[in-house]
């Protein structure tokens, strides 16, 4: 290969690029290429929930239960509907029906609406925070020898904060790695951390917090309101007939009032208890996890009281049922950020395929050295193929040789590591200029790490300019020079 042009044996090993489509089968589209969707955040969600219609629906696990009470609901509302609603329709007003579908599908609306929403999950720690958490509380060896050693806990640990004059324990999650907030507690059976939590309620197949506890009061009460009502129209319709045709034949001719009133006569009692009971909780600002914990009972002493308790039933139920409803804190349909590879630059001249055009024209320090090498040495590792020409636009060192044309115009070959060094063919008129070291043992030339070079040219870690080049060239240059002129001299004297 000769340094004006790129002919010679290296120019058979060009890459050429490699066609893909030309094994493929006719019927295979180019265009259809697999493109990496990002993930969202419910599908690798840590808790133990079911998401439908690609995270928009949000349950717990154990659903049996939910499926359960829609059956009830939808089969008594059914029948009610198909088979006492046209009797009693005819026979006292048709307004029965209308008011018993608003009610059935108020109560349908809160159900799915407190079955299918996040209750107020918070969100886990990330590995950063809780390294950090763990490392302000001062006890992570503690924890890593007793998660090691038979699954040993360490004491629970706590923060208190006053809160309208009352001393509330914070207390700290093993498994979500946080604080929990004022009210939180963590649901064995969703593994999750809800804020106000009340309490995990199977029969609607989700946990009952911040988020849902209003849609869960308004669906107890609505189906408390609903029960009474079919019950009491059917109890209507059986008399009814029964002053008709007889209380029997009345059974016997609807054997569906029968179900209905026996299904809601077994039932009404636990709803309207319910509704009841949370009706007090509302009113005294309170959850069901702390009033069976009794955190705000007066058997702990007399100064114990709820300081969430506005003193007034109304601005209570105000709170908790009409006021603003706090976003989700998970985004369970956020997608995940995929972590940015750090692509790393190219180190002591080995070319790193696949790197970006703003790393491929880089020149670092280890690279320059190689093209002075290749200067001194008439051969060298050739650099970058898609390098461009640098052009230096510095004034020459005063009282030093410049040589005009640039280090970066020699001729570049096809990229090879530094290890192999074929045999080049170098330049005849570098070679009368700058001799080998083979062919002159006697002097010894300087390397590029043994140039000299001005105080505050090469600073560190900053890339050899083509000044500094120039300069190694131009005092390998003049000791070339001097060594001939001795060498005339000796043949002269000899003669």
């Amino acid at each position: 290969m000769t340094p004006g042009g790129g002919s010679g044996p290296m120019k058979d090993c060009e890459y050429s690029q490699i066609s893909t489509h030309s094994s493929s089968s006719p019927m295979e589209s180019p265009h259809k290429k697999k493109k990496s969707v990002p993930k969202r955040k419910w599908e690798v969600f840590p808790g133990r929930n079911k998401f439908f219609c690609n995270g928009r629906i949000m349950m717990a696990r154990q659903t049996g239960v939910f499926y359960l009470t829609l059956v009830l609901i939808l089969v008594t509302s059914g029948l009610f509907f198909a088979f006492d609603c046209p009797y009693l329709s005819e026979k006292i007003t048709p307004a029965i029906p209308a008011i018993g579908g608003i009610l059935f599908f108020f109560v349908m609306g809160t159900l799915l609406r407190t079955s299918f929403s996040d209750p107020g999950v918070l969100p886990r720690a990330t590995p950063d925070e809780a390294a950090d958490l763990e490392r302000q509380i001062g006890n992570t060896e503690d924890i890593a020898n007793g998660s090691s050693s038979g699954g040993y806990r360490p004491p629970p640990r706590t923060k208190e904060v006053i809160i309208n004059g009352q001393t509330v324990k914070l207390k700290y999650c093993f498994t979500c790695k946080i604080f929990r907030p004022p009210r939180a507690s963590h649901c064995s059976l969703c593994d999750n951390c809800v804020e106000r939590f009340d309490h995990h309620c199977p029969w609607v197949g989700n946990c009952v917090g911040k988020r849902n506890y209003r849609f869960f009061y308004m669906f107890i009460l609505s189906l408390s309101f609903l029960t009474v009502f079919i019950f009491a129209f059917v109890i209507t319709h059986v008399i009814l007939r029964s002053q008709q045709t007889g209380f029997l034949n009345a059974l016997k001719d609807s054997p569906a009032s029968v179900l209905e009133a026996v299904v809601c006569f077994f039932s009404v009692w636990s709803i309207v208890g319910l509704s009841g009971f949370h009706t007090y909780l509302i009113s005294s600002n309170q959850t069901t996890n702390e009033d069976i914990k009794g955190s705000w009972s007066n058997k702990r002493g007399k100064e114990n009281y709820n300081p969430y308790s506005y003193g007034n039933i109304f601005t209570n139920c105000c709170a908790a049922l009409c006021g603003p409803l706090s976003p989700s804190l998970i985004d369970r349909r956020g997608f995940i950020q995929p972590d940015t590879p750090q692509l790393a630059g190219p180190s002591n001249g080995i070319t790193m395929y696949g790197a970006t055009q703003s790393q491929s024209n880089m020149c670092d320090q280890d690279q320059c050295i190689q093209s002075t090498k290749f200067v001194l040495q008439a051969a060298a590792t050739p650099l970058l193929q898609s390098e461009p020409s640098i052009t230096s636009e510095e004034l020459p060192l005063p009282g030093k040789t410049s040589i005009s044309g640039p280090c970066a115009t020699l001729t570049l070959g096809q990229p090879t590591p530094p290890s192999s060094m074929p045999n080049l063919t170098s330049d005849s008129g570098l070679t009368d200029i700058i001799p080998l070291k083979e062919e002159h043992e006697g002097h010894q030339f300087l390397t590029p790490e043994e140039a000299p070079s001005p105080p505050g040219m090469l600073p560190s870690g900053s890339p050899i300019t083509h000044s500094h080049t120039m300069h190694v060239l131009s005092l390998a240059s003049q000791d070339s020079l001097h060594e001939d002129s001795v060498r005339g001299l000796v043949k002269l004297s000899s003669v």
